[in-house]
């Protein structure tokens, strides 16, 4: 599914003064598959088991088909991968802005893979896509959900002390596993010691976050790591046991500053509390 946005008005978030200068998305539009074609979304999706219900102003929006021509701007999308690889280029090449969850672009160089608190420089990669230069369209990529945790712990030890190596062994929830998820046979009372391309994507995104960004191109983090990824018998949230070693001698006390005292763009433009 791709929602689509437009960018509010400054007079709709004005009483909010920590907004001054941000550009905040309402959603405009969902875009689907063929066969929800016309279908309200509330139709479109599965009886989710979620604890926030979706607003009835957006559950009520009639689904559109995926065609570039009749997109708007900004295109927020949550697909599976295989089905990303081929639209997501499709609306860059259209000249939108394709702000995506799906792991198909993540590691492709000249898209930026970004947490914002730890690599918004990255975002000038942007400017390499070709379709960036000729309509203004591309493609910008959130990374994997265990990447994000991990990094954003790593990134002020890595920025003060360097990290050397990193092992990670992570308890996902089932929720990450998606709709209808894992059979209930395989998971009750069980852990399962293995997700397809869990680790894989968990090592290279993490160096990928935390590297550096020089003449055009991110070169990866130097340090190793290894990812063990298992999917445990939690509805939702996953857990991760890490082990560092750091270039660095530390004691406990400076890295619980580090962690504390750590602030980036969004914390300078109050984005902390939407």
């Amino acid at each position: 599914m791709i929602p689509r946005w437009r960018i509010r008005s400054q007079s709709e978030y004005s009483a909010r003064p920590e907004w001054s200068g941000s550009v905040l998305f309402s959603c405009s539009n969902t875009i689907h598959g063929s066969k929800s074609h016309g279908w309200r979304l509330r139709n479109a999706l599965p009886d989710l088991n979620i604890a926030k219900p979706i607003p009835e102003r957006v559950a009520n929006m009639i689904m559109s088909d995926a065609a570039p021509d009749r997109a708007p701007r900004v295109i927020f999308a949550a697909l599976d991968a295989a089905i990303a690889k081929e639209l997501e280029p499709k609306f860059a090449n259209a000249g939108h802005a394709v702000i995506t969850n799906s792991s198909a672009f993540r590691m492709q160089a000249d898209v930026p893979l970004v947490i914002p608190e730890v690599n918004a420089d990255h975002l000038k990669l942007i400017d390499e896509q070709p379709t960036r230069r000729r309509n203004g369209g591309f493609i910008a990529t959130n990374p994997n959900c265990s990447a994000i945790g991990l990094v954003m712990a790593l990134a002020p030890l890595h920025r003060t002390f360097g990290v050397e190596a990193v092992f990670v062994a992570t308890m996902q929830a089932v929720s990450g596993a998606g709709y209808p998820g894992v059979a209930s046979l395989d998971i009750l009372g069980n852990v399962i010691p293995f997700i397809p391309n869990e680790e894989e994507k968990l090592e290279a995104e993490t160096r990928k976050l935390l590297g550096v960004l020089e003449n055009g191109v991110v070169k990866d983090a130097p340090f190793k790591i290894s990812a063990q990824c298992n999917r445990v018998a939690v509805e939702d949230g996953h857990t991760e046991s890490v082990s560092i070693k750091l270039k660095k001698s530390a004691k406990a006390e400076d890295i619980l500053e580090q962690w504390h005292s750590f602030r980036a763009r969004p914390q300078e433009f109050s984005l902390g509390n939407l």
